[in-house]
């Protein structure tokens, strides 16, 4: 695998911006900080494009223009103009999407543009444009397959979409050596969260602080947890970073920061039982998770609906959130790369003996099962797997027109 391709079909597509470009990769944390940014963006009235994956429900929501998914017609009229140009060339099914996202957004007359790393960030399809400034919001184990097997190597691997004299900010204090020393290598300038920018939090509110602002009195981001104001930061040094060309003002920043609301990172459904839905799928986001479950307000039980991908870490995922869960309702993803509810349970028994676990053939099932299962006291978390949060949100849609057809 290599970029030769995909630039290549860039290249006959004549596809480039003269706005500014903002890449967000990392192990975690980088669909929310690219939620942030787009939402600050367009409360300060700029017209953005925002390239994200994976989808949840609709392939559409990968591609947003001024925070609104692109239609169907015109996906289909970008994936057109991406097969007759790339001639004999093969595209991988994320070079091609990401190509027929920048030909949405070449035409859209945008004021910026954001682009998330699919996978790793060296090789990754979004890395054939030229970030104005590349954010890498957190480095951990994960598609060690494709990265490598220690934080070193997978460090060196996201901060590929670093870039000579440009701004790369970093959303922890403690990067891999890996990251320092490729920003130091390619002439990057490297911020660190925690030394060259923060953020020190109040009872109600919290201050951002950095080389180029001090931000006070800001409010909670409405993405629940307690990382969200370190990724909120993580965004508002980017934005700094920027502020030459997409200045941004305080009600813009405070109105953004409040409306930012990425489909499943901690998202939490109204109604009785709480239903939280989160897209976490390896140990570093489930020990968000269990964080921001042991800070949501009490409930009688909390019920697992659990699903994983087999190449993932089930055992390093259930660890962290086992001591915030009673109760287990493990489903089985379809498809090749899906874990069999067997398998799952055998790792929740390696860890959690004791506990109540129930199996189903599929999220769907598990989700009805739970649902009937939970009182109004009790909460639902869905976790594991983007395909977990979307099967589940797919059967509550479908129980919902079920009940408004009877």
């Amino acid at each position: 695998m290599g970029l030769e391709r995909v630039e290549h079909v860039r290249a006959s597509l004549g596809l480039c911006f003269d706005v500014p470009v903002i890449i967000v990769g990392g192990t975690n944390g980088k669909g929310s900080v690219c939620a942030f940014i787009e939402a600050i963006l367009t409360q300060a009235g700029y017209r953005t494009g925002l390239y994200t994956s994976p989808h949840v429900v609709r392939y559409n929501e990968r591609v947003r223009v001024e925070g609104r998914e692109a239609s169907d017609e015109a996906l289909v009229a970008a994936f057109e103009r991406v097969e007759a140009a790339r001639g004999s060339t093969s595209l991988t099914y994320f070079e091609f999407g990401t190509l027929a996202a920048a030909c949405i957004f070449a035409d859209a007359g945008l004021d910026a543009v954001i682009f998330e790393v699919g996978l790793g960030g060296r090789l990754d399809a979004v890395n054939v444009f030229d970030p104005d400034c590349a954010v890498v919001v957190s480095v951990d184990m994960d598609h060690m397959e494709y990265l490598g097997t220690t934080r070193e190597s997978i460090g060196r691997e996201k901060a590929g979409i670093f870039r000579t004299g440009r701004p790369a900010i970093y959303g922890e204090a403690n990067p891999p050596v890996t990251v320092t020393e490729h920003a130091q290598i390619t002439g990057a300038r490297l911020l660190l969260q925690g030394v060259d920018f923060g953020f020190e939090r109040t009872t109600q509110q919290w201050r951002y602080w950095g080389p180029r602002s001090v931000r006070g009195s800001l409010p909670h981001p409405a993405l629940r947890g307690p990382h969200q104001i370190a990724n909120a930061a993580t965004a508002i040094a980017a934005l700094d970073e920027l502020k030459d060309r997409l200045p941004v003002h305080m009600q813009a920043l405070r109105t953004g920061l409040v409306t930012a609301s990425p489909i499943g990172r901690f998202q939490v459904l109204p109604g009785r039982p709480a239903i939280v839905l989160d897209v976490s799928h390896n140990p570093h986001a489930a020990r968000a998770l269990a964080q921001n479950l042991r800070a949501h307000v009490k409930f009688q039980r909390t019920i697992a609906v659990f699903a994983m991908l087999a190449d993932k870490d089930a055992h390093g995922v259930v660890d962290a959130v086992r001591s915030q869960i009673d109760e287990w309702y493990v489903g089985a993803l379809t498809g090749s790369r899906g874990s069999s509810a067997e398998a799952l349970a055998n790792e929740i028994r390696r860890v959690e003996p004791s506990k109540p676990l129930h199996l189903f053939d599929s999220v769907a099932a598990a989700y009805a099962a739970a649902r009937r299962a939970a009182g109004d006291d009790d909460r639902i978390v869905v976790f594991g797997s983007f395909h977990t949060v979307a099967d589940a949100l797919q059967a509550r849609e479908a129980a919902a027109r079920s009940t408004q057809h009877d």
